[in-house]
C-alpha cells in the first residue's frame, strides 16, 4: 500500500512539474499532457464522424463536406486547448494581450485568405456553385471539378485549369452556365446578301440544326430573322444542347454544313459593303480640259 501511494505521489509530482512558470501563466507536464491526450481523443472522434457522414452523402456533397470539415476540424482543436489552458488555471488574458500587435498584424496580412475561407464556406453552405457546373469567369469558360476553402478549380475547353480565390464569387458577377439544370439554349449568327430567298435559308438553318450531333430534339431548333444588316440579312440558328463546355466544336461543325449547303443552293454571304457619296458645289474638272484651257490663254 506505502509503494503504491509512493508511485501515486511520484505521478503527481511529475504531473505537478513546471514547464513553464510566470506570474499569471504556469504550464506543467500534466497540462501538456492533458493536451495532447485531448488532442488524440477528437482526433479519432472527428475521424469517426467524418467517415460516417460520409458514407450517408451523395457523390457530388462529398467535397464540400469534406472542405468544411477540414476548416471545423482545426477550430475544434483550438477550442480544445483553450479549454484545456483554461481549466488548468492558465491566464489567456495575458495570452492574448501580449499577442495582440500579432494578430492585428497577421489580421491584416491574411485578409485576403480568411475572405477566401469565409467565401469558400458560404459558397458550400449556399449551394450556387457544384462540381461539375460550366461557369463563365472573365469571359473564360470552364468546367468546376474541385471546390475548396481557398479557391475553385475548374479546367478550361483548351484543357487549361482556371484557379479561381473564392472572394470572386461573392464580389463578382459569374455566370453559371447550368445552375437550373444541364440544358442550356446556344445560338449561331448567320447573315446573308440581300435578295436571298429568306424561307430556303430558313430551311437550311432548321434542317443543319436538327441534324447536328448533340442537338437536342426536344425543345426543337429554330431560327429568328434577326435584323437588316448594313450587308446583309441576319439570321440566327438557335439550338439548344446538354453539354454547353462542347458548344464551340458543334458550332464549327454546323458552320461546315451551312457553308456547304449555301454554296449548293446558289446563296451567298456576303461581305461588309459601303456605298460612298461625294458631294460638291461644282462639275468635276478633268485634268487634259484643265492643261488645254491653259494651252489656249498662252495662245
Amino acid at each position: 500500500m506505502e509503494k503504491l501511494k509512493n508511485i501515486l505521489s511520484n505521478f503527481n509530482d511529475f504531473l505537478s512539474y513546471q514547464i513553464y512558470d510566470s506570474e499569471s501563466i504556469h504550464i506543467t507536464v500534466g497540462t501538456f499532457l492533458s493536451i495532447v491526450i485531448s488532442v488524440i481523443a477528437v482526433t479519432y472522434l472527428l475521424r469517426i464522424i467524418h467517415n460516417v457522414v460520409v458514407k450517408k452523402l451523395p457523390e457530388s456533397d462529398k467535397n464540400k463536406f469534406v472542405s468544411i470539415f477540414s476548416f471545423l476540424k482545426y477550430l475544434f482543436y483550438i477550442l480544445v486547448i483553450i479549454i484545456i489552458l483554461h481549466t488548468s488555471g492558465v491566464n489567456l488574458t495575458v495570452l492574448l494581450t501580449a499577442s495582440a500587435a500579432l494578430f492585428v498584424g497577421l489580421g491584416f496580412a491574411l485578409q485576403n485568405l480568411f475572405q477566401d475561407i469565409i467565401s469558400g464556406i458560404l459558397m458550400i453552405l449556399d449551394q450556387s456553385i457544384h462540381v461539375g457546373d460550366i461557369i463563365e469567369v472573365e469571359g473564360k469558360v470552364g468546367k468546376v471539378f474541385e471546390i475548396r476553402l481557398r479557391s475553385t478549380r475548374a479546367v478550361t475547353r483548351d484543357d487549361k485549369v482556371i484557379i479561381i480565390p473564392n472572394h470572386i464569387f461573392l464580389t463578382n458577377t459569374i455566370y453559371n452556365h447550368t445552375q437550373n439544370h444541364n440544358m442550356t439554349r446556344e445560338s449561331l449568327i448567320v447573315g446573308v446578301a440581300y435578295g436571298s430567298d429568306v424561307e430556303l435559308v430558313t430551311k437550311i438553318l432548321v434542317d443543319v440544326g436538327s441534324q447536328q450531333k448533340g442537338v437536342l430534339k426536344s425543345p426543337e431548333a429554330f431560327v429568328q430573322f434577326d435584323d437588316f444588316g448594313d450587308s446583309a440579312l441576319i439570321f440566327s440558328l438557335n439550338f439548344f444542347i446538354s453539354n454547353s463546355f462542347a458548344v464551340p466544336k458543334m458550332r464549327s461543325e454546323m458552320r461546315y454544313k451551312i457553308d456547304e449547303q449555301f454554296r449548293n443552293n446558289g446563296i451567298t454571304i456576303p461581305f461588309p459593303q459601303r456605298d460612298v457619296h461625294v458631294f460638291q458645289q461644282r462639275p468635276f474638272l478633268h485634268q487634259n480640259a484643265t492643261t488645254e484651257g491653259k494651252s489656249s490663254k498662252k495662245e
